[in-house]
């Protein structure tokens, strides 16, 4: 009988030991424009009416205090009821699990060994670290015109002025738009990407764990203590780079979730649809007209 393993906590801890995804960029600006802010903690709020008619404010409930001597601070808790509850009947003996068989993982360790995982590193770091770049480069441009419109202001009409704030804070929109656009490709990259690392990381502990006769695989981070026998890390780093070298990435100007609704690339739910439609009898074909 196939042991049990529990693939969102080798994903779970896949995620946490290894992640190329980005950190969202804070796009605010860097001195006096504050896009974030909502209108009403930029305006000030408008005076009230001269003649406004004043209401008086209702009078507050005013309770009695407690006796002097009631020792409110020293009362015990209520005692409170207790109804009676069935009694839980004792059961049938019923067969015994089966004897333990222990392994042990540490799957951040097989993520610093994988060759995909590596591969997912290099190609989306390089991305994330040109976005970044990117990023600095538009604020640079974004503080040069500002400091441009500051001393050109003397010179300028009023509106002459609110045409080149309207002009840079449209600019400032846009790129904020597209760089959030770009940082969720490469989150969602990255989520394609381990995706993959992790669908065929849970068959290959499996896969190892049974040819040992293991029937429970802890991570070895909970583990205090335990022989080498029982660490399968390094077997199944080997085993998953034999089966999985490499992953599928996709391209720097493609978005994944179009890629997706095309059905040009594998992702998990096209997976999952295959292998439910494997189970499928296949169709009958018809049978052809008779001449």
């Amino acid at each position: 009988m196939m042991p049990y393993f529990c693939r969102k906590a080798v994903f779970g801890a896949a995620l946490l030991s290894f992640s190329v995804a980005l950190a969202p960029m804070a796009m605010a600006q860097n001195s006096g424009g504050g896009w974030f802010v909502p209108k009403a903690a930029q305006q000030p709020a408008p005076p009230p009416a001269a003649h406004a008619p004043r209401r008086a404010a209702p009078a507050p409930v005013q309770l009695p205090a407690p006796p002097a001597d009631s020792g409110e601070a020293d009362q015990t808790p209520p005692v409170l009821p207790l109804p009676p509850i069935p009694a839980a009947p004792d059961l049938p003996k019923g067969v015994a699990p089966p004897t333990t068989i222990i392994g042990v993982i540490s799957v951040s360790g097989v993520m610093r060994q994988s060759s995909a995982a590596m591969q997912v590193e290099r190609v989306l770091g390089s991305r994330r670290d040109a976005l970044a770049q990117d990023l600095q480069k538009e604020q640079a441009g974004w503080r040069d015109e500002q400091q441009k419109l500051q001393a050109q202001a003397k010179t300028m009409t009023s509106d002459q002025i609110q045409t080149r704030e309207r002009s840079l804070q449209a600019r400032v929109m846009k790129a904020q738009r597209d760089f959030r656009n770009r940082n969720r490709i490469i989150q969602e990259a990255a989520q394609v990407s381990l995706g993959q690392i992790e669908r065929e990381l849970v068959q290959v502990i499996q896969k190892v764990a049974a040819s040992h006769g293991m029937n429970l695989v802890l991570h070895s981070e909970q583990v205090a203590l335990h022989v080498d026998g029982q660490d399968i890390t390094n077997e199944v780093a080997k085993q998953l780079n034999g089966i999985l070298p490499g992953v599928f990435i996709p391209e720097a100007n493609v978005d994944p979730e179009e890629l997706a609704k095309s059905g040009k690339m594998p992702t998990t739910a096209d997976a999952d649809q295959q292998q439910a439609g494997s189970s499928e009898p296949a169709p009958v074909p018809a049978a052809a007209p008779k001449k």
